[in-house]
């Protein structure tokens, strides 16, 4: 089958038109607005999105870009359109990828005596930094939890087995965590919808995290403080993305940075280096 012809007559347009509508209003664009950024005639824009025409390749992809699509979402789009994925979602598993393991564990190696680790689009921790086994080790070892969701940063902070146990500003720190997932939604992530409904089924979250919340009322610096007995750190993070990625899974890793909070994690974290 040619890349470029559609997968096949069958696919309802119908799915193409309403999966537009809904970015559009996900967008808060009107018609006009939209047909705008894509420089495409409103009246083929409308036609588009009630079934009356039907989109090419290109005009997708016009779309897809004006729309300012995840990867992702992009694929879903031709899909609905009849045609292939143009962007490939193999993951750091695909042999062609080895080049992009290395810069990651080039990154975390720097990252020492800190710890660093990579996560994927549902949050779960694709690779470790040794700083990370030697400064989280004491909270791990007492999880209680399903070793996959173990794996997982945000259920193993919302799990009350998890580290969530041992996190002393858990309330606001978890409140700031829960945000970041509504903002993934807001750009389109199912993953995040599915992880705030699996996150909001563990006891004593409050209703409210279920609604997004004005930024405006967080802290730009998210600190968590860790204790479990006299042992006692204090982190903030920082995340960093690839640049232009043109696989879909590579778009949402995330490289998680931690830079210790306080002098006395500083000291700490030096000391179990040595």
């Amino acid at each position: 089958m040619n890349s470029q012809d559609p997968i096949s007559d069958s696919v309802a347009v119908g799915h193409f038109s309403s999966l537009l509508r809904h970015w559009r209003y996900v967008r808060r664009l009107t018609q006009i607005e939209l047909a705008g950024d894509a420089n495409v005639s409103a009246r083929h824009l409308c036609f588009l999105e009630t079934g009356r025409a039907q989109p090419s390749r290109e005009m997708v992809q016009l779309l897809g870009n004006a729309l300012d699509l995840p990867l992702e979402e992009r694929n879903a789009l031709h899909v609905a359109a009849g045609f292939m994925p143009p962007y490939g979602d193999q993951g750091l598993a695909a042999d062609n990828l080895q080049h992009v393991r290395q810069a990651l564990d080039f990154i975390l190696r720097q990252q020492e005596p800190y710890p660093g680790i990579v996560i994927d689009g549902r949050w779960d921790v694709r690779i470790r930094n040794e700083a990370s086994g030697r400064v989280f080790k004491t909270f791990w070892e007492a999880y209680e939890m399903e070793s996959d969701l173990a794996d997982n940063a945000m259920h193993v902070v919302f799990h009350p087995k998890g580290l969530r146990q041992f996190i002393v500003n858990w309330d606001g720190f978890a409140g700031q965590l829960i945000q970041m997932l509504h903002r993934e939604v807001a750009h389109g992530s199912r993953i995040a919808a599915q992880l705030i409904d699996e996150i909001m089924t563990y006891p004593g979250l409050p209703a409210e995290w279920r609604l997004p919340r004005n930024p405006a009322s967080s802290s730009p610096v998210m600190t968590m403080q860790l204790a479990k007995g006299d042992f006692r750190l204090a982190f903030f993070s920082t995340f960093t993305t690839l640049a232009m990625p043109t696989d879909a899974a590579l778009q949402k890793l995330k490289i998680e940075c931690f830079y210790p909070a306080d002098s006395a994690t500083a000291e700490k974290v030096r000391e179990l280096a040595l």
